[in-house]
């Protein structure tokens, strides 16, 4: 099959080098030309395991070409997919620009029938908007083409997208068009060949379909982090709790890990989106603003124990604390609504200075905190310590999970480990000698 996919962020070159994969022909459009250049150079620009050798391979082997030109890219194309950014504006709705954007350019150019596949995060009835644009771009064309607009979210986890794309729990189209629903099959069956994983709805189900599902992860999130508070307050031990319930086939271990809350791209926007989505409607969405509001409690609930902690000693003006960790994550870069982002922030408006690691995040991290001179980025773990008054912890990289903890301690000018990922256990802490704080358990 013949695809196109514009935009190539990293929901788009991942679908098109996993398509590639299949030995479908890709064509991929953006219109960066830096972006496109390095791309047919064989170098990816995002970070995510096995992506850069699968896209050199399908480019090898001419399956997967990139362009600046979206009428190169749809003009043999049997399907195009929309996978540009849909950014949060500042009340928290969804901005379709890019979106709106693409969709007309698509009318201009398209010179066949074809499908039109919402792979970006949009609201519901946007299916219904992007056909409208197009066929107003055809009308002024005077061209009669058919154009099925499919509703068709990614579900993938940054750190384990090829996974996730190559063997999906359940593949959602949407859309009325039994022609559209066949091709989709068609082009999904490699990836669904040990049981039926493809699921047919309508457009604005399958688009509703993709914000539910994240919102619902995100309220677990919160969920945990908010029962970590109480444990707390009350002497129970999260951990043992999580393992309680996550024994509950109704429930589930997946999500229940409490910490710095969540971040990256999809969680803090979709759930600001459904939020806006739900009061255009009508409705007060009082879950899903609870969810929010305690999340951005959790991310700046590892700053307040710091605080306190030196509150006693002056406070943290003029003191330095390592930081193990910026991405929101482990295995990417990115650090969009990254915790270590809110503590960073909250902790050198009060003075103190921050030394921070992280494996892979770090050239973005010089990038948000290029302006704030107590922030330093050091490419080596131990040497972050240096002469610091304490370790936190904020994302769970391997790296991390069994450190040195001697040469740990013979660098920092005071044992003493704030862990935001309850990474290691208050006991085996205590006989290290560490002062140790963590999340929902009692502190050594």
């Amino acid at each position: 099959m013949k695809l196109c996919i514009i935009g190539t962020g990293y929901v788009g070159l991942v679908s098109a080098a996993c398509f590639a994969e299949m030995g479908n022909t890709v064509t991929c459009v953006d219109v960066n030309p830096e972006v496109v250049k390095k791309l047919n150079a064989g170098s990816v620009h995002i970070f995510e395991p096995g992506l850069e050798p699968m896209v050199r391979h399908s480019r090898a082997d001419g399956r997967l070409t990139f362009t600046t030109s979206l009428e190169e890219g749809i003009a043999q194309a049997d399907c195009a997919f929309i996978c540009v950014g849909t950014p949060p504006q500042p009340d928290g709705s969804c901005d379709l620009s890019f979106v709106r954007q693409v969709a007309s350019e698509i009318g201009q150019y398209m010179q066949k029938d074809m499908v039109v596949v919402d792979k970006s995060t949009v609201p519901v009835g946007t299916a219904d908007e992007v056909c409208g644009l197009i066929q107003k771009e055809l009308k002024k064309r005077g061209v009669d083409l058919r154009v099925d607009v499919v509703s068709n979210p990614e579900f993938l986890k940054e750190g384990d997208a090829i996974a996730d794309f190559m063997k999906p729990d359940r593949v959602v189209i949407g859309t009325d068009s039994e022609k559209a629903a066949t091709l989709m099959r068609e082009l999904y069956s490699p990836f669904a060949r040990t049981r039926d994983k493809i699921i047919v709805m309508g457009v604005r189900s399958a688009e509703m379909t993709k914000y539910a599902a994240n919102c619902m992860l995100a309220t677990k999130i919160s969920f945990i982090n908010e029962i970590a508070t109480i444990c707390e307050q009350v002497g129970a031990d999260v951990r043992d709790v999580r393992t309680g319930i996550g024994s509950d086939s109704r429930i589930g271990y997946q999500f229940i890990y409490p910490g710095v809350g969540y971040g990256g791209s999809c969680f803090p926007k979709d759930v600001k989106a459904l939020i806006r989505t739900a009061e255009n409607a009508g409705v007060e969405p009082r879950l899903l603003n609870a969810v929010e509001a305690v999340n951005a409690r959790q991310k700046k609930y590892m700053a307040a124990r710091v605080e306190e902690y030196f509150a006693p000693q002056g406070g943290v003006a003029g003191k330095t604390l390592t930081m193990w960790g910026l991405a929101f994550k482990a295995n990417t870069d990115d650090m969009r609504e990254a915790a270590a982002i809110t503590i960073i922030n909250e902790l050198t408006a009060k003075g103190m200075k921050i030394r921070a690691f992280d494996p892979v995040a770090a050239d973005n991290a010089r990038s948000i905190f290029a302006d704030n001179k107590l922030v330093e980025i050091v490419d080596d773990q131990y040497a972050a310590c240096q002469g610091a008054q304490g370790l936190m912890v904020v994302t769970e990289w391997n790296q991390f999970r069994n450190p040195d903890f001697e040469k740990v301690r013979g660098l920092l000018t005071a044992p003493l480990l704030f862990d935001g990922r309850n990474l290691y256990s208050p006991s085996a802490m205590a006989e290290r000698g560490f002062a140790y704080f963590c999340i929902g358990r009692a502190s050594a």
